[in-house]
């Protein structure tokens, strides 16, 4: 076992054999009679040691419908980022080194400007998410006071992270008004007083409450703040920077909107519909993003220079709208034309049936996907699926199924719905059909 010792070191070979002999010890102490066979034993520890070292982290193809999956990954990284994350990645950078001075410099030096600069806010922070961008920025206006927020508006994100929970760990008290459905601009007057900190909204953007309801205006909200002499604050959670009617796509704040209609802070995602890496961005008023900065939690969700790297690229696309759609992942794959889809899954059609014999039907259906991530929850997108029912309508057969796409190289995830394995082919793009095709040879069913 020369090879594997030096290619895995004497320490986990040895380990690995501790392990095998274990295994027949006890197999012999129940009674049984293993077969000890040496060689046997060493293909045994190579493969425990070999599978030990295979990477947990992989690419799957997300042919679930959710384009923003949270279980994902979330927003695929355009082109120019992934080359900067490696090159920054592969040696010394200035991080925090200014150039022209020689001195050190501010790691955010490399987004900050085009924050303000895309969303009219006069300073901008960034932290490793939007649920730590609101624990900071609470933490720093508010520990040890109170903030107002609408009852209609304690949402629970992914994970059970929920708006009140935050808020309590930011250290400050949250004063509940109006009702779920209903929250007039009197409620948030008669629920603030001395002890008041801090107005917040916060954007359902997991949810939407429809019917007999009624919340006030940003602006109103942002008034209402100004006159109490108090900081007015949205967590708008998406991150949305475009006007999506110019895509024909369903309306969604931006947050310009938000910092237009008097917004004095406003927190937002990296990974959702911005399209970039996982981050929480804080963009507002110069004197409020100057004391998140101070405060002492900061440096304990700094982004890392990989992140920071990707997030600039991102965020640089943005300076040339025109060619967004086809540079931008995240928008691509939610412009991306129901024809264009339809194509795909009747050109894939007979090379799936065939990989999967006649036990399975399979048929082109229409579908609808979602946006994902809390984006849009009510708004869906036409799309057409590859449908594959098994002929036994057992529900174990089909779980089978599932699995085995699970079990390929490169794992293929979808959704199994009334009694059918489908695939939404949206996020199948040009460049992956050919890999997608080639494994299919691999299926164990």
């Amino acid at each position: 076992m020369t090879g594997e010792i030096a290619k895995w070191g004497h320490a986990q070979i040895a380990q690995g054999v501790r392990n095998q002999l274990a295994q027949l010890r006890q197999e012999i102490s129940i009674g049984a009679s293993p077969s000890i066979d040496l060689e046997k034993i060493k293909q045994l520890v190579v493969e425990a040691v070999t599978s030990g070292h295979e990477a947990t982290l992989i690419p799957v193809f997300n042919l679930t419908g959710i384009v923003l999956h949270s279980n994902l990954g979330r927003a695929q990284l355009c082109e120019s980022a992934i080359t900067a994350v490696t090159e920054v990645a592969a040696g010394a950078s200035n991080l925090e080194f200014d150039l022209a001075s020689g001195k050190r410099g501010d790691r955010e030096s490399h987004i900050e400007a085009m924050i303000c600069e895309l969303t009219g806010a006069e300073a901008a922070t960034a932290v490793n998410n939007n649920a730590a961008a609101v624990l900071l920025a609470l933490n720093t206006l508010a520990m040890g006071q109170k903030v107002a927020v609408s009852r209609g508006e304690l949402v629970e994100i992914g994970g059970s992270f929920r708006i009140p929970d935050i808020m309590s760990r930011a250290g400050c008290s949250l004063v509940e008004v109006g009702t779920t459905n209903r929250t007039h601009l009197s409620d948030y007057a008669t629920g603030i007083d001395a002890d008041t900190a801090l107005l917040m909204k916060v954007h359902t953007s997991n949810y939407r409450i429809e019917g007999y309801t009624t919340t006030p205006t940003e602006t109103e909200l942002g008034n209402l703040a100004t006159g109490l002499g108090i900081p007015f604050m949205i967590d708008l959670g998406s991150g949305n920077l475009l006007n999506f009617d110019a895509f024909n796509l369903p309306k969604e704040p931006t947050v310009a909107d938000a910092i237009r209609h008097g917004a004095d802070l406003v927190t937002f995602s990296g990974d959702k519909l911005l399209g970039g890496p996982q981050a929480g961005l804080i963009a507002g008023r110069a004197d409020l993003i100057a004391q998140i900065k101070s405060n002492p939690l900061k440096r304990a969700l700094r982004l890392d220079k990989m992140t920071l790297a990707a997030l600039a690229e991102t965020l640089k696309l943005y300076n040339h709208p025109e060619t967004l759609p086809d540079n931008l992942p995240t928008l691509r794959l939610i412009t991306r034309p129901k024809a264009d889809i339809e194509q795909v899954a009747i050109a894939l059609l007979p090379t799936v049936a065939s990989a999967l014999g006649p036990q399975f039907h399979v048929s082109v259906e229409e579908t609808l996907s979602q946006i994902g991530s809390g984006s849009l929850p009510v708004e869906t997108l036409p799309s057409s699926a590859l449908k594959i029912a098994p002929h036994s309508g057992v529900d174990g057969d089909l779980r089978a199924l599932s699995s085995a796409f699970r079990e390929l190289p490169r794992p293929v995830i979808g959704r199994i719905h009334q009694g059918a394995l489908w695939f939404d082919l949206r996020c199948l793009e040009d460049d992956h059909i050919t890999p997608w095709v080639n494994q299919l040879a691999e299926l164990t069913l």
